[in-house]
């Protein structure tokens, strides 16, 4: 078997059939603990659940592998993922990160770990001159996020590692709303590879999780592995099961939402009722070709900015009817938001955006769905 083609991966990362009983489909391992041997060891090498499980054991051997690194850890939430690895840092420590990113990332570094003495400078990773600027002598990790969420620019992620390697800061790239299906940051230079598991990977809008995986097993990730045991925030063995399960048809399921995606994206290029279509995949994106050169295809988001205001982006949202109203992305359901008012204040999202997550339905009902609310 080859250990990189992503759909044998997908589906047997992981997994084993189990020697007991014969069962293909990995059970679900609710156990807080585990029993010692007579010696006082743990030779099956599970100790408490706050610290290992099976499930999610077999998720973190997976995820490792999607994205040809060395080790992963999954965490309750990205959110908390994101948090174990600013917590690997040190206060008085410097980080280098994007401005057009998900929100709850940027929150932690302005809210919450400020406080802690972490100083952070944003900036627009498609500008390598502007990332490179921003480094300091105590810079000791570099962000990004790409395609970034909600104007899906695209960085050039080796450009921006070869800045990261230079200042010998930590590299880490939010691989998100790409998954290893479309791109594959540690082959690009990054350190760490943080997910929303809770997004494509989770697949169905019913499971909430993070994950952290590592190029190399070194000392900055075991210090991410002792958060994880010691913090405790760590996903569920049923919400591993979930997101285990969701991957095995990971593959085809971002291709398809790419697929539709590059469809609706086409339609909606050019309409009159909008001012913006932001997605990579359309030849007018501004980092079109940089994206072509480090992407499989073009992701399962989009964003467009309705001619006029806030109320004007409301109005259209209401009157669609395939599409459902509702925050995340990732599912088999198409949604749309308007993502400023989520952000709340201090968004830099412009007023009249509307976030798009393609989903699995049939692509015309989606455009003909659009072009209706449009009218």
């Amino acid at each position: 078997m080859n250990e990189r083609r992503i759909e044998t991966v997908a589906v047997h990362a992981g997994t084993r059939v189990d020697p007991g009983t014969g069962a293909v489909t990995p059970a679900i391992h609710p156990s807080t603990t585990f029993e010692r041997d007579a010696d006082g060891s743990y030779p099956r090498g599970f100790l408490y659940a706050r610290n290992s499980n099976p499930n999610r054991a077999a998720l973190e051997e997976c995820l490792a592998a999607l994205e040809g690194g060395e080790d992963a850890a999954a965490f309750a939430s990205a959110s908390a993922a994101t948090a174990a690895i600013l917590l690997a840092l040190e206060p008085g420590n410097h980080v280098v990160a994007p401005m057009d990113a998900y929100h709850g990332t940027s929150r932690l570094l302005r809210e919450t770990f400020a406080r802690w003495k972490l100083d952070t400078t944003f900036v627009d990773m498609t500008d390598a001159a502007a990332a490179r600027a921003a480094i300091r002598t105590n810079t000791r990790l570099v962000w990004v996020e790409t395609p970034s969420n909600p104007l899906w620019k695209v960085t050039d992620i080796a450009a921006i590692g070869e800045i990261a390697r230079r200042a010998g800061a930590l590299y880490v790239c939010d691989n998100t709303t790409a998954t290893p299906v479309l791109q594959a940051p540690l082959e690009l230079g990054a350190d760490l590879v943080l997910h929303a598991t809770t997004k494509y990977l989770g697949g169905h809008g019913d499971v909430l999780g993070g994950a952290v995986v590592t190029r190399t097993r070194d000392a900055v990730f075991e210090r991410i592995r002792a958060i994880q045991a010691s913090g405790g925030a760590v996903p569920s063995p049923f919400d591993c099961w979930l997101v285990r399960r969701g991957i095995r048809t990971l593959p085809y399921r971002v291709r398809a939402h790419s697929d539709n995606a590059l469809r609706v994206a086409t339609f909606l290029h050019g309409h009159p009722r909008l001012e913006a279509v932001h997605y990579p995949g359309l030849p007018t994106h501004p980092a079109h070709d940089v994206a072509r050169r480090q992407m499989a295809a073009f992701g399962g988001m989009l964003s467009v900015q309705v001619r006029g205001d806030a109320a004007r982006a409301m109005e259209v949202a209401a009157k669609l009817r395939v599409f459902t109203r509702a925050t995340s992305f990732g599912g088999t359901e198409s949604l749309v938001e308007h993502r400023a008012s989520i952000e709340g204040p201090g968004t830099r999202t412009p007023e009249n955006l509307l976030r798009l997550s393609i989903g699995l339905e049939h692509p015309d009902d989606l455009i003909d769905d659009l072009d209706q609310a449009l009218a």
